[in-house]
């Protein structure tokens, strides 16, 4: 007994060394990647930035170590996500810095919104003012790099490789049928004739009116990036309008270069010739070290706030909206003097009515101390627009997604469900409607009449917000309302907004409004760094990193069916589920 209570002694401080032992592993591996991260980058003479697209383009990166590792260990490719913060500010110390001669757009399998690549596109014409040069190649281009690529000097392709360009189109998943044959009926109460994020739910195509604005929105798109490559590769709009029905993925090589789609037809070995003719024993420097660079901003006492406002509003997303939380961070930023102006970055499809409205009286606040400008992303739709609409000015791309001025309520009704798995419920009473709203029954008449009306007085609610901001009347406003999407282009037209234009030109306004001559640019809410957000929620990051690895590009599927399950309520929401291809 005694030898066993040894070995067991024994066995049990082995056990806790080897604990101590992996912690302190596990913190100087946070260290070293802290360390590594920490460590600036000297630019050498005669360097090319490389910008890999591949990957997902999100709107504000992070640091995520852990995503490349889960990727190896599970076999599976890694998904590079870059941050459009990062990509604009990198291409922004690109061209003043004298080292720096060129950039090198490699690839063409980014991921991402139309709008955010206007943006990104911007800025590269904008880095060639400088009198630098952008030469582009890729194995393969889709449709949203080529659109990216085409600014280029020179776009190079492979002799074997494939150019898509064929125009847009828009799908819609529906799940009625799905709902049928498990029992589940959804009820639906909305204000907006084209309020059709409830269409999936319901139907089983889209309605008119939804077929009717979305043939709109993808149209004005594909006209403005068509308008955009032809201003950049000369070539006649009408004719671009012929290569993309004549689905150009599938011609050969040789016909892209001699449509001008591309330049030249080169293998990847021979790029690094094309840009030794550009630069002599150049040196590559990459996106991650570019980001270590440092910025030459200097510090001043007064500021400008970027607010960042990115996803889904309350609706349960790891990394959408929290309005709490953006509350908290605009009254902070609201309460400090040396804040002279604030931009407010929206890329939102919406999502709770409750929380935009609070989001909206913090920014109202806010707005009665200090300039506040808007910046919209990719969309901004919806509960987007509504925490838009007080702004003094807004500023949106002409392919960004905006207004859906409308919401609406969507309750499930699982009594078939219950019946097809034998569940009955009873139960009892005080008064009336003491049993309203239950998910295990239909509404009754009484029931659907009283959501109908909370829904109505809603509307009623986003409307005013919206007239209030704009300086429009109630009516004005519902005439262009109904739930409808519009583009930045259209938006710009029926004054929902008031400038075309990226992140920096809201920036610029700010500035302006402010009457400041120096100022710092100060992000909202701080990035974290890596080791503290793991240490506040290790299991969600783990278990995104794990799904993202093994899901790859249908992570974005999986994430949306599970945020579907957050829905209850009254929503002001876009239709979220478009896939503009």
């Amino acid at each position: 007994m005694k030898q066993f209570f040894k070995f067991t002694l024994a066995t049990m401080v082995g056990i806790m060394l080897a604990t101590i032992l992996s912690v302190l592993l596990f913190f100087g591996i946070f260290g070293a990647i802290a360390n590594s991260k920490d460590k600036e980058t000297e630019i050498s003479e005669n360097s090319i930035y490389q910008i890999d697209l591949t990957g997902t383009l999100v709107d504000r990166s992070e640091d995520n170590p852990f995503g490349g590792a889960f990727a190896e260990a599970f076999g599976s490719k890694v998904q590079q996500e870059i941050g459009l913060d990062d990509l604009i500010e990198n291409i922004k110390k690109a061209k003043n810095n004298e080292n720096i001669k060129g950039i090198y757009l490699k690839g063409g399998t980014l991921m991402g919104g139309y709008a955010s690549f206007k943006e990104i596109r911007d800025a590269l014409i904008d880095f060639k003012k400088s009198g630098k040069f952008i030469v582009a190649y890729a194995d393969n281009y889709l449709q949203r790099n080529y659109y990216l690529a085409s600014v280029a000097n020179k776009v190079l392709i492979n002799p074997q490789g494939m150019l898509e360009f064929k125009g847009l189109s828009a799908e819609l998943m529906f799940f009625k049928n799905t709902l049928d044959k498990i029992g589940v009926e959804m009820q639906v109460v909305k204000v907006g004739t084209y309020k059709s994020a409830v269409e999936p739910y319901i139907n089983t195509k889209m309605s008119d009116a939804n077929r009717e604005q979305i043939t709109v929105f993808i149209g004005s798109i594909w006209k403005n990036i068509v308008l955009d490559i032809h201003k950049t590769r000369k070539i006649a709009t009408d004719s671009l309008q012929a290569y993309a029905d004549a689905m150009m993925m599938f011609q050969p090589a040789e016909k892209l270069k001699a449509t001008h789609l591309v330049d030249s037809l080169v293998y990847v070995d021979e790029v690094d010739s094309i840009l030794a003719k550009q630069v002599k024993d150049f040196k590559i420097i990459k996106h991650d070290d570019m980001v270590r660079v440092p910025n030459a901003e200097k510090f001043e006492k007064e500021k400008v706030a970027l607010i960042y406002a990115i996803g889904g509003i309350d609706n349960g997303e790891t990394d959408g909206i929290n309005s709490e939380k953006l509350v908290e961070t605009i009254t902070d930023v609201a309460k400090d003097t040396n804040v002279k102006a604030v931009v407010f970055r929206v890329s939102s499809p919406g999502g709770s009515a409750y929380g935009s409205e609070q989001i909206w009286r913090a920014l109202s606040l806010l707005k009665a101390k200090k300039p506040l400008i808007v910046s919209m992303g990719d969309y901004a739709a919806s509960g987007g627009y509504y925490i838009s609409c007080m702004a003094n000015k807004i500023v949106a791309q002409p392919n960004t997604i905006t207004g859906s001025i409308g919401i609406f309520g969507l309750i499930p009704n699982l009594s078939g469900l219950n019946e097809k798995l034998g569940v009955s419920y009873d139960g009892v009473k005080t008064n009336k409607l003491s049993d309203a709203i239950s998910v295990n029954r239909p509404f009754s008449p009484e029931e659907r009449n009283l959501m109908q009306n909370y829904v109505n007085r809603g509307y009623e609610l986003f409307v005013k917000r919206c007239a209030d901001g704009r300086k429009k009347s109630p009516e004005q406003i519902n005439a262009i309302a109904q739930g409808r999407v519009w583009t930045g282009e259209d938006a710009l037209k029926l004054g929902l907004v008031d400038k075309i234009g990226g992140l920096n030109d809201a920036i610029a306004i700010a500035v302006k409004q402010a009457k400041l001559t120096k100022y710092m640019l100060k992000e909202y809410p701080e990035k974290e760094d890596f080791v503290t957000k793991i240490m506040k929620d290790f299991d969600t990051k783990i278990e995104t990193s794990i799904l993202k690895s093994q899901l790859s590009e249908h992570y974005e599927l999986f994430r949306k069916i599970k945020n579907a399950q957050h829905l209850n309520g009254i929503q002001a929401r876009m239709p979220f589920d478009v896939e503009i291809k």
